[in-house]
């Protein structure tokens, strides 16, 4: 638990930087052997671009740094629990670990009612949940 409160601390930072873009702050570290691969946080707006979440930011670079498709040996750590389309890259990606913070009670994937992920992945969620949903309301809050 503790090693996820780290790299979730990470993803927090990169949450930061959308924030102080003025995007949804949504951020994503993945890590490998104890390494942060790859970073990134939601540029949807910024892109002008739907699909530009912080994970499929995040996949991409992983997968350009490993050079192969797969993130097997990776997990994936995310401010926000990730969307069906974002479930989705991460299936295809066989990520072998998701660990997310706050639930999404309306857009997240465990919505679905079935599986969605890679059956080898393994999901945590709930890590550093009040600080990433502090972050999130904050944002929303702001544009009401």
């Amino acid at each position: 638990m503790e090693t996820d409160e780290r790299w979730m601390r990470e993803a927090l930072k990169e949450a930061q930087k959308a924030f102080n873009r003025d995007e949804a702050p949504v951020g994503v570290v993945v890590v490998a052997n104890e390494r942060i691969i790859a970073r990134a946080h939601n540029l949807t707006e910024t892109l002008t671009d739907a699909t530009a979440h912080a994970e499929m930011q995040a996949i991409t670079a992983a997968a350009t740094f490993l050079g192969g498709k797969y993130l097997r040996e990776c997990t994936l750590y995310v401010t926000l629990e990730p969307c069906l389309m974002c479930a989705g890259a991460l299936y295809w990606s066989q990520t072998g670990r998701l660990v997310y913070g706050a639930s999404d009670p309306k857009r997240g994937f465990t919505r679905a009612g079935t599986p969605v992920l890679h059956p080898s992945t393994v999901a945590t969620g709930g890590i550093l949940e009040s600080e990433c949903a502090q972050l999130l309301s904050l944002f929303f809050k702001g544009k009401r």
